[in-house]
């Protein structure tokens, strides 16, 4: 069965062509940093997992008296910067009673990095992977920080709750109009775009971060719907450098 080929597998198929920098089965050891806002949880559990013995459970929990932002996240540092060409995949299951509609934005994982000192943004980020109902989106975005221009990709499959999902990313980070940004969902090509922009004009190192960021409530200034308590699994998380021969379709 194809999903049972681990990323970690897949990766290792590519020792002369491809760097694996970080790569985490579903536990709280080696990351960097763990991201839970207002109520939000970041748990390392043994009752669900892709391949076990662990995997990690966010959970976010919504309150309407609270304007904040509504992260439960792990964080890996310097993960990519302008020029790099890079892999980053991890697998992800929704709760079995996972509402899809209304229709809301849930973030599922993000490339971010700080801009606060650009007097334009704060904590920035560039490419992120998110859902609204039951479909997956992805973006890229590009221009200067004081002047940001987004390209969103809609639609690229549907995801089923209950049920584990495989997504893999690979990009070349450019500003010159040559990057590329590919997304595989359950190993199914869902997005190919060549010679377009990626990324920010700047050189300073982005975050990988995976896990719940519940963005609708804060950005559509509530909760649709009647589910106030959303939980997804992750598990087979990691990211590499591609080397400039790497052909992308093989892993």
């Amino acid at each position: 069965m194809q999903l049972k080929v681990t990323l970690a597998a897949a990766m290792l198929a590519l020792t002369t062509q491809a760097t694996q920098i970080f790569s985490n089965k579903g536990t709280l050891a080696g990351w960097d940093a763990t991201n839970q806002e207002h109520s939000g949880t970041v748990q390392e559990v043994t009752n669900v997992y892709y391949e076990g013995p662990t995997a990690l459970k966010m959970t976010q929990v919504y309150d309407s008296s609270y304007t904040g932002r509504y992260h439960s996240e792990v964080v890996k540092n310097n993960v990519y910067k302008r020029g790099d060409t890079g892999f980053y995949g991890f697998m992800f299951r929704l709760q079995e009673s996972w509402q899809t509609s209304p229709a809301q934005s849930y973030n599922i994982a993000q490339f971010i990095a700080d801009f606060t000192d650009t007097g334009c943004d704060d904590w920035m980020p560039s490419s992120m992977v998110w859902l609204v109902g039951d479909q997956l989106y992805t973006r890229v975005k590009y221009g200067t920080i004081c002047a940001q221009k987004i390209t969103t990709f809609p639609n690229l499959a549907t995801v089923s709750a209950g049920a584990w999902h495989k997504i893999e990313i690979q990009s070349s980070w450019k500003t010159d109009g040559t990057g590329y940004f590919k997304l595989w969902f359950d190993g199914t090509k869902v997005l190919e775009k060549y010679d377009i922009n990626t990324t920010i004009e700047d050189d300073r190192a982005f975050q990988f971060r995976v896990g719940l960021y519940a963005n609708g409530w804060h950005d559509d200034g509530g909760m649709k719907g009647t589910q106030g308590t959303r939980q997804i699994w992750y598990d087979e998380i990691a990211a590499g450098t591609v080397f400039a021969d790497a052909d992308p379709d093989q892993w």
